[in-house]
């Protein structure tokens, strides 16, 4: 359980800030160099740096290196944690929806 904690906690920290949501949007077309995934962002390497090695933390990337070029690549499978949970979340939220509507339904209906 502390490790399915852990790495829901690593891959929401990675989700919360807009560098990092960006860079994974962009690995979802495919894999990309660091430099490549860089160029869009005002900022130097070195802070762009801790943003991969966040991402890569948590398992939400990949990254391989060749020669003088590291490369990086989504890892797919590390979302399934989050949507599960997420899944979970939204059957608790729906469920807990439909029996307010329900209740507020009866309550028309007996007049009150």
């Amino acid at each position: 359980m502390a490790y399915y904690s852990e790495r829901l906690d690593g891959i929401f920290q990675a989700l919360a800030d807009p560098t990092r949501r960006a860079v994974l949007q962009r690995l979802s077309r495919g894999p990309a160099s660091i430099s490549e995934l860089a160029a869009p962002f005002d900022m130097a390497l070195p802070s762009f740096m801790k943003h991969i090695r966040l991402l890569e933390d948590s398992g939400c990337i990949q990254t391989r290196k060749a020669g003088r070029v590291r490369t990086c690549d989504l890892d797919r499978k590390s979302f399934v944690a989050a949507e599960g949970w997420l899944s979970t979340q939204r059957e608790l939220w729906q469920a807990r929806t439909d029996r307010l509507e329900q209740f507020v339904l009866s309550d028309r209906r007996k007049g009150k």
